[in-house]
């Protein structure tokens, strides 16, 4: 188990159980890992250590790790420490359309049909950071954003990979999943965690996690913007354009600029 941002020293890091894509340059290794949806053994196992219901759609063996084995830093985005960054004390509540059939698949059936709460946050909204190694070198706040100008440049991309961590349709209500994809450079690299959720005619919600590496500097820059919005005022929005809008409703591309950001965070750390 791991609290955001930091992993138990008893637990091995990274996982061994498979090999998965991996890449070095300049000292970094990066390894991705993509296996099947998790059987029913392991989800009843995963349950039970999170103390929640899983999403449907769960791919607890896959991840993206992240080493600088010189300086004894790494970060891991895992499928079980997201998840356990999700509300388990049942303050969050929100308003469902077809709350009746979204409280058939699941155990409370007591509470009102037009609002739920649930004994955790059945969105699975997550504010994950990616889990740093036990003994790596901490982040720090800094004022210095992603340098985005290095990043547009036409630099040839030497691995690229995406892994899903979890996904759910919220009993046909919307989505609700987190993704991770990254690239490398010949310079540097880019994360990108994304946690995006549509819950129809209440909210949308997309919670990105940035971890820019340059490999000249060792400079590690961890950037967490959280946006949220009404459904009726971006479905308004996209309606103004010609393509389709259910289409771009699905898409966190088309919705992350219409949302106004309601959290942020900027950290960093050299590596030597």
């Amino acid at each position: 188990m791991a609290i955001n941002g930091r992993q138990d020293p008893n637990t091995r890091f990274p996982r061994a159980a498979d090999a998965g894509n991996s890449i070095t340059r300049s000292g970094f290794k990066v390894t991705t890992k993509k296996l099947p949806i998790l059987k029913a053994e392991p989800i009843d196992k995963m349950t039970a250590k999170l103390g929640i219901a899983v999403p449907e759609m769960i791919f607890g063996d896959n991840s993206i790790t992240i080493e600088h084995p010189s300086s004894g830093w790494a970060i891991e985005f895992n499928t079980f420490d997201a998840l356990n960054r999700v509300d388990k004390t049942g303050e969050t509540m929100l308003q469902v359309a077809h709350s009746k059939e979204w409280q058939s698949t699941r155990q409370d059936q007591h509470e009102s049909i037009n609002r739920v709460v649930k004994p955790f946050d059945w969105s699975y909204s997550t504010d994950y950071k990616g889990t740093l190694a036990a003994d790596a070198p901490a982040f720090t706040p800094t004022e210095t954003p992603i340098p985005l100008e290095l990043l547009k440049r036409p630099d040839p991309i030497l691995f690229f990979d995406e892994v899903v961590l979890y996904e759910d349709e919220m009993a046909d209500n919307g989505i609700t999943m987190l993704s991770c994809k990254i690239r490398v450079m010949p310079d540097r690299l880019l994360l990108l965690s994304r946690f995006f959720m549509r819950l129809d005619n209440v909210l949308f919600r997309l919670r990105d996690t940035r971890v820019f590496i340059e490999f000249r500097t060792g400079d590690v820059t961890r950037e967490y913007v959280a946006k949220a919005e009404n459904y009726e005022k971006v479905r308004m929005k996209l309606s103004t354009n010609r393509r389709d809008v259910h289409a771009q409703m699905r898409n966190p591309s088309s919705i992350a600029d219409l949302l106004p950001v309601v959290n942020k965070t900027l950290e960093h750390v050299k590596l030597g």
